[in-house]
């Protein structure tokens, strides 16, 4: 699998309002591990929409994952211009820092929002030009991200389109590696 679609929950949908939340630092960690599992079996682009929440963050990942030396690369494709406009300051300035950086960036739809219809064709593009996807999903949760979901499990069964997922357990995971990593978790 050479290019995969990154997506998952929007921050909301998690709870998490404050781009500090600790959680997020855990939901990072899960990324990269994935990540790192899917650059050893080949992995060169990660494609995401930039939406505030997983796929901002997941953007960050990959960036991250660069500069330590990672033939990875990002591409960056809003469904509309100026999706971030009615995001919190910090987060606006997030957005415009991993579009700035990533090797690839361009909004689906030219203009500003004019319907739900852009990001249904938003998701199809990107399973029509990924081979895969790896998707932060609760499977009795799926919030938002069911609507991408829907359209890769139906490219799975009809084209073989790969399906990866960070479940809870990761996120547990990630949890746990994090912890005993931490030297004052210890002393405690």
């Amino acid at each position: 699998m050479k290019n995969v679609t990154l997506t998952g929950y929007k921050s909301f949908e998690l709870g998490i309002f404050n781009e500090e939340d600790e959680r997020i630092i855990f939901i990072k960690k899960a990324i990269e591990k994935k990540l790192l599992q899917l650059i050893d079996e080949g992995l060169e682009w990660v494609l995401i929409s930039g939406q505030y929440g997983v796929e901002l963050w997941s953007g960050e990942v990959v960036l991250a994952l660069k500069e330590q030396g990672y033939e990875l690369k990002l591409g960056v494709i809003p469904p509309f211009e100026q999706q971030e406009s009615r995001w919190p300051e910090p987060v606006q300035l997030k957005y415009h820092n991993v579009m700035a950086a990533a090797d690839f960036s361009k909004p689906l739809f030219k203009g500003e929002y004019k319907g739900a219809f852009q990001f249904s064709q938003k998701n199809k593009w990107l399973v029509d030009k990924t081979d895969g996807c790896l998707m932060l999903l609760d499977e009795e949760n799926h919030g938002s991200v069911r609507y991408f979901y829907e359209i890769a499990q139906e490219a799975a069964e009809q084209k073989g389109y790969a399906l990866h997922f960070i479940t809870p357990f990761d996120l547990d995971d990630a949890v746990l590696e994090l912890q005993l990593e931490d030297p004052d978790h210890w002393s405690q």
